[in-house]
C-alpha cells in the first residue's frame, strides 16, 4: 500500500485532485482509500437523530449500517499511522490534511496543489518529497525536476505518474 499526501492551501483544489485521481485509478482497477483530516469541530451525525442521541448519551463507539454502507463513529483522536492501518488492503491511500505530520516524512510522497508561484515555492521549502505538482499554477518552469500535471484538466496524466509509482513499488 502506498500513502500519498495531497497538500496545498485552502481552496487550492486538493479535494478535487483526490476525487479525480480516485475516479481515474479505480477505473484502472486500483483499490483506493482516502483519509481526510478536518480541523473544525464537526459531527457526522445530525442533531436529534438516533446516532447523535447515542453519542450525546455517552457511547464511545456508534455503528450505523444500512444498505451497502456502514459508518463507525468513535470518540477518539487516532494517529495517522492508526488511520493508515485501517486502510490495509488498498493499493493507494490519499491523505488530505495532517500537514505537519506529513511535511518532512520521506515515506509519504506528496502531490502539491498550487494556485500561484508563491504557493509552489512554499511547497518546495516545506514538503519533502514532492512527486508532482498539480493545480492551476503550472510549475514547469519553476522546477523542471518535479513533474506538473493538472488533475482538474488532465487527471489521466497525474494518474499515470501515480500508477508508475505504484507499479515500481510492487
Amino acid at each position: 500500500m502506498q500513502a500519498i499526501a495531497v497538500v496545498g492551501t485552502k481552496k487550492s483544489g486538493k479535494t478535487t485532485t483526490i476525487e479525480n485521481l480516485t475516479r481515474e485509478l479505480t477505473k484502472r482497477g486500483f483499490k483506493v482509500a482516502c483519509i481526510k483530516h478536518i480541523n473544525e469541530n464537526f459531527a457526522f451525525d445530525t442533531s436529534g437523530k438516533d446516532t447523535w442521541r447515542y453519542r450525546q448519551a455517552g457511547a464511545s463507539t456508534i455503528i450505523a449500517t444500512g444498505q451497502n454502507q456502514t459508518v463507525t463513529i468513535q470518540k477518539t483522536n487516532p494517529t495517522l499511522t492508526a488511520l493508515l492501518e485501517k486502510c490495509r488492503g488498498n493499493d493507494v491511500v490519499f491523505i488530505e490534511g495532517f500537514k505537519k505530520t506529513v511535511a518532512q516524512n520521506p515515506a509519504i510522497p506528496k502531490i502539491a496543489v498550487t494556485k500561484n508561484q508563491t504557493e509552489a515555492q512554499n511547497a518546495i521549502e516545506n514538503y519533502n518529497p514532492i512527486i508532482a505538482f498539480s493545480g492551476p499554477y503550472n510549475t514547469t518552469t519553476l522546477n523542471p525536476n518535479i513533474p506538473y500535471a493538472n488533475a482538474q484538466t488532465n487527471p489521466e496524466k497525474l494518474a499515470n505518474l501515480i500508477e508508475k509509482k505504484l507499479k515500481a513499488n510492487k
